[in-house]
């Protein structure tokens, strides 16, 4: 068993790695960092607040043995007391102890200080684990005996995914899209109180629209060299926070460069994924891509657990009416499953098999 440790535990991604982890038949937690003022106390005793109430927000049951593992400061956490380190902490916080993590330990990150670096893929899984090649060029330029490996943002997680089968298929000319963010995504620091989300919608998310008019044209470009060439079409984003715990549903107008209907874009979505699902990895779901014909779907509540949480479902594939070769619908991904935490962890797996060859 490789050891781990999560650094960022008490947050809401730390606490969901915990339990992507649990009786994870490769990897084991060994140790658990977090800032300093959580340092010292039992991982039981550091997820209290001043009112001495639990904020463990996972829905599964703390383990007595998880509970009772000290917290360490991330500050000064040894990275060679473990085999792996899942890294859930803000990105300035990442900026300055990934790096030091990286030079002997391998980085699994789900925050964006590294994304945009030159010598960093955003792997996602099965959608450009090639672009993994590129971290031993990392490794090599830093002088790193590990690496980082970032997730994407999470609003993206649904809209890559979906788009690679008709990227492949039928090219990409523009994206325009609309996602509608699930609460858990803003943390619980600051997060959102219950008055700005009750009954309401919130038409603005500080930072998020640039991330994703960015990101997919990396995740979805082709590898040249020691370098990621850009996939070409733009994006625009509208990015906006609805009253909903888990989930993030996104409404995606597509143009396309060859012509397509959604009949053929639904049988090249169910298509895609297979190879990578048939890698057998512990996290990797059947399917990546779902598609429902109910007109009324994919909801938050009922389909964000497809797959356990790791598929994307999409529905209401319709043609469009003002583009040429348009295409639109609606897709849904797990936030802090498939978006974070969980699509961390199949990442690991993957580089563990394929890149590390420790398996």
């Amino acid at each position: 068993m490789l050891k781990i440790a999560i650094v960022g535990a008490t947050g809401i991604v730390g606490q969901q790695a915990i339990v992507s982890l649990l009786n994870h038949p490769w990897f084991k937690i060994t140790k658990l960092a977090a800032s300093e003022r959580s340092a010292g106390k039992s991982y039981r005793e550091a997820l209290k607040d001043s009112n001495g109430s639990s904020r463990w927000w996972c829905t599964e049951e703390l383990p007595d043995e998880i509970a009772a593992l000290p917290v360490e400061d991330a500050a000064n956490f040894d990275p060679t007391s473990v085999d792996i380190i899942f890294s859930t902490i803000d990105a300035s916080a990442a900026k300055v102890l990934e790096p030091k993590y990286a030079l002997t330990t391998p980085v699994i990150s789900t925050a964006s200080a590294f994304r945009y670096e030159s010598d960093t893929p955003i792997l996602v899984g099965g959608i450009n684990m090639e672009q993994a090649q590129l971290l031993a060029s990392q490794q090599q330029n830093r002088g790193w005996k590990g690496f980082i490996a970032p997730k994407s943002n999470c609003t993206i997680a649904g809209l890559v995914v979906s788009l690679k089968p008709i990227l492949d298929k039928f090219g990409v000319k523009q994206v325009v899209m609309t996602s509608l963010q699930a609460m858990s995504g803003a943390g619980r620091t600051p997060g959102l109180s219950a008055m700005d989300m009750m009954e309401n919608v919130v038409p603005y998310i500080s930072g998020e629209e640039p991330k994703v008019e960015t990101e997919p044209q990396k995740i979805l470009g082709t590898l040249a060299g020691e370098s990621i060439q850009p996939a070409t079409f733009p994006i625009s984003a509208t990015c906006t926070r609805v009253p909903v715990l888990d989930g993030h549903l996104v409404c995606a107008f597509v143009q396309t460069e060859k012509p397509c209907s959604p009949e053929t874009v639904k049988e090249a979505m169910v298509n895609f994924g297979k190879d990578f699902s048939a890698l057998g990895l512990p996290s990797s779901p059947l399917h990546l891509i779902e598609v429902t014909d109910d007109p009324f779907r994919p909801q938050p509540r009922l389909d964000r657990e497809r797959g356990g949480g790791m598929t994307v479902t999409v529905g209401r594939i319709r043609k469009d009416p003002i583009y040429e070769n348009g295409i639109k619908y609606v897709c849904l991904a797990h936030n802090t499953k498939l978006g974070a935490a969980k699509g961390a962890l199949q990442t690991a797996e993957y580089l563990v098999k394929y890149y590390l060859k420790w398996l």
